[in-house]
């Protein structure tokens, strides 16, 4: 425990390398490179220099440090505030991608400006980060071209139609269309709804919310499913409109897959109200994080996106680039269904 200071103790603010170095054992240079990781050192020589720092209070100047290293420790997010975007969802990934960030000493500047190639090729030329997180990945990405030229290193949360030459990660969202598909066809529903995100989502080629959608055609072509697909706005009032209407046009609709997480708790409130009750009249399920599933009415049958998984993940793959290390060009996470209590067999009134 470092404590108060004592006799012959100095306080945090004091300590210095030498005194990190005397304490672990080890050169004032190895010290230095376990904070600038600009050599690779032993994990026992770094997990011991580490306990030496937490046991000092050592707080090594960052300026200084940057200097040293020739790196700034800070990553960007670029992360663009754009029509149809969840905030709370997306505020998730961020907050993942600053914590573990911390973790490997790094600091992280939000970018939410959108301002495509300009904005990259700006932050990218300047001293201020090591490294860049881009999200918001469309399919045909104005950004692309630029970042497989750039010297500085960058990883995308999303994957664009070609990911040739980049660094991405994101959750198998095909797989996670698929499996929604699957586990109602299992039910016996043969026909269903996906309610997708707003339709400027779709219009600028968004990639997860078109794989969602690849991904629930594919799964119903093989098990004899019609699926509606119908891109919901923001907004009760709009989505109860969107839903009676969706339902009138097609009154033997058994089933919805939801992706758009500002839809789920409108959904499931006017669900009743339309005469259609959960799950006996009419099974959901949603691509959504797990917190959104435990907290509706019934509780959710639902795939999670896991926001915190793909932005630890995001951050230590741009660590390993930042340390020439190879990264594989895509990394996708499966999908997990976790059954709860919106989901269950058609009633015969609902059968075909």
């Amino acid at each position: 425990m470092t404590g108060a200071p004592g006799r012959g103790r100095k306080s945090p603010d004091q300590v210095t390398i030498v005194d990190v170095a005397r304490h672990a054992g080890v050169a004032v240079s190895t010290v230095s490179y376990v904070l600038s990781g600009k050599r690779a050192i032993s994990e026992v020589t770094r997990t011991r220099v580490l306990a030496s720092i937490r046991e000092l209070g050592y707080h090594p100047n960052a300026g200084a440090r940057a200097l040293a290293s020739r790196r700034a420790n800070t990553i960007a997010l670029v992360l663009p505030l754009r029509a149809g975007m969840q905030v709370p969802v997306v505020m998730q990934f961020a907050i993942a991608v600053v914590t573990t960030a911390r973790r490997y000493d790094h600091d992280v500047l939000l970018v939410t400006s959108d301002e495509g190639p300009a904005g990259l090729r700006r932050i990218a030329g300047s001293a201020m980060v090591d490294g860049m997180l881009v999200m918001d990945v469309e399919l045909d990405d104005s950004r692309v071209p630029l970042l497989r030229d750039l010297t500085r290193p960058s990883v995308l949360i999303g994957v664009p139609a070609d990911p040739t030459g980049l660094t991405c990660v994101d959750l198998d969202f095909h797989r996670a269309g698929q499996v929604c598909v699957e586990h109602l066809a299992r039910l016996g529903h043969r026909r269903v709804a996906l309610l997708g995100a707003p339709a400027a989502v779709y219009d600028r080629g968004t990639g997860f919310a078109h794989r969602t959608r690849a991904g629930v055609a594919a799964a119903a072509d093989r098990h004899g499913v019609t699926v509606v697909t119908q891109p919901f706005e923001e907004g009760p009032a709009s989505i109860r409109q969107e839903l009676a209407d969706l339902l009138d046009r097609h009154p033997d609709l058994s089933a919805l897959v939801v992706q758009n997480e500002a839809a789920v708790g409108p959904v499931l409130a006017c669900l009743p109200t339309l005469g259609r009750r959960v799950p006996q009249d009419m099974s959901v399920v949603a691509i959504c994080p797990d917190q959104f599933a435990e907290q509706a009415g019934p509780r959710l049958t639902s795939v999670p996106v896991p926001a915190e998984e793909i932005g630890r993940q995001a951050v230590a793959l741009l660590m390993r680039k930042l340390h020439d290390e190879a990264v594989p060009e895509v990394t996708l996470l499966p999908p997990r269904l976790t059954i709860r209590d919106s989901t269950a067999a058609p009633t015969v009134r609902a059968r075909p």
